[in-house]
């Protein structure tokens, strides 16, 4: 097992169901840390790590804000028109820190890039969410603090999250219920653990 903190100064992990209102939700999906884990490795295939297993807690209470920004949506085949562009308002997380416990194959890699970064061989910034979230870093750490917040399984959860996402149709993501929960005892829960798979 690997746990990693992540830093990002700005983010939206927008809600699979957003259109003209972009919100977010208040943590990163584990599809979306996922993917943010096979960028940092350089891994372009989402299958590899398949049975991966993810832990997210929040580390710290990010502030939430509405701005608003320009979105393209292509009405028109001329990309210049301007009836592709228009402005929608959009929710944006600030001072987002989580942290990442990983287990299975993905986790000795992750290991294995942390030890000797320059086997690595990526491009373009790491970013968690949007392509223009970057992380600022992503460090190992021995233990996750006592007062995080954890991403736990549950029925009742108020929570909805894709765990695993299907980028040519919605039919093939998967989904899973959560609730954030601060544990009581050090242990992490089986059911803070989501296995990664898109059956």
């Amino acid at each position: 097992m690997i746990q990693l903190q992540v830093e990002v100064p700005i983010a939206c992990f927008r809600q699979s169901w957003a259109r003209e209102f972009a919100e977010t939700y208040p943590v990163p999906p584990p599809a979306t840390v996922y993917g943010m884990l096979l960028s940092l490795l350089g891994e372009w295939d989402r299958h590899r790590y398949c049975g991966a297993q993810l832990a997210i807690a929040l580390l710290s209470q990010p502030q939430l804000s509405t701005v608003i920004r320009t979105f393209r949506r292509f009405k028109s085949k001329d990309i210049r028109d301007p009836a592709n562009a228009r402005p929608d308002y959009q929710q944006l997380l600030t001072d987002v820190q989580i942290a990442v416990l990983v287990k299975g194959s993905l986790a000795h890699d992750l290991e294995r890039a942390f030890e000797n970064p320059e086997s690595i061989n990526r491009s373009g910034g790491l970013s968690l969410g949007e392509s223009r979230d970057l992380v600022n870093s992503i460090t190992p750490i021995p233990v996750v603090p006592k007062q995080s917040r954890w991403l736990i399984r549950d029925e009742d959860g108020i929570l909805t999250l894709p765990y695993w996402v299907d980028h040519v149709g919605a039919r093939g993501t998967r989904w899973q219920r959560y609730l954030l929960r601060t544990l009581e005892s050090e242990e992490i829960p089986e059911l803070a653990w989501t296995e990664i798979r898109p059956d």
